[in-house]
């Protein structure tokens, strides 16, 4: 009886070890997003790469909030970059965050962990074009408290996000 618990018991932690590490599923349409670096899931070799629709999908942060780019309050909607770092399995302690135009910035992973911080793929209910800071727009709910109207926090809220890599 004590045999079967214990065989139980590591076919259990088996197979959680292998759906935690299971691949992302393939992207069907343009590719908007790709993570590189210190990641355990992908769906491309070594990196994870995301469409519009995947990045929707796992979207799970709505807020309103004022810009220093834009007129009147906005309704961003997105994926949390803590959920999105737990979708790829992040195990760094720095990200590098770049633009359509290579600007880039770095975060610790300690921040990005943070509530705050969301990928947006929409503005006002309808998906951002480049020329409108998308297809990504990495902003924070700059209203909701003073700690996100800094220098340091305008900085890092990239526009036309392409690419973000996990590093040790």
């Amino acid at each position: 009886m004590a045999l079967r618990l214990i065989a139980a018991f590591w076919l259990g932690l088996t197979a959680t070890a292998a759906a935690a590490a299971e691949d992302l599923p393939v992207p069907s349409g343009e590719i908007i997003l790709t993570i590189s670096g210190e990641i355990s899931n992908t769906n491309n070799g070594e990196v994870a790469e995301f469409d519009f629709d995947m990045l929707a999908e796992l979207g799970d942060t709505k807020f309103e909030t004022s810009t220093i780019w834009t007129e009147g309050t906005q309704i961003f909607e997105g994926v949390s970059l803590r959920r999105l770092l737990d979708v790829v399995g992040a195990d760094g302690q720095n990200l590098t965050i770049s633009a359509l135009n290579d600007y880039s910035i770095d975060m610790p992973v300690s921040e990005a962990r943070q509530v705050g911080p969301i990928l947006a793929i929409s503005r006002n209910a309808q998906p951002m074009a480049i020329r409108d800071k998308g297809p990504i727009w990495l902003v924070y709910p700059y209203d909701s408290d003073a700690k996100f109207r800094t220098k340091v926090i305008y900085s890092r809220s990239v526009w036309q996000l392409d690419r973000i890599a996990v590093n040790k």
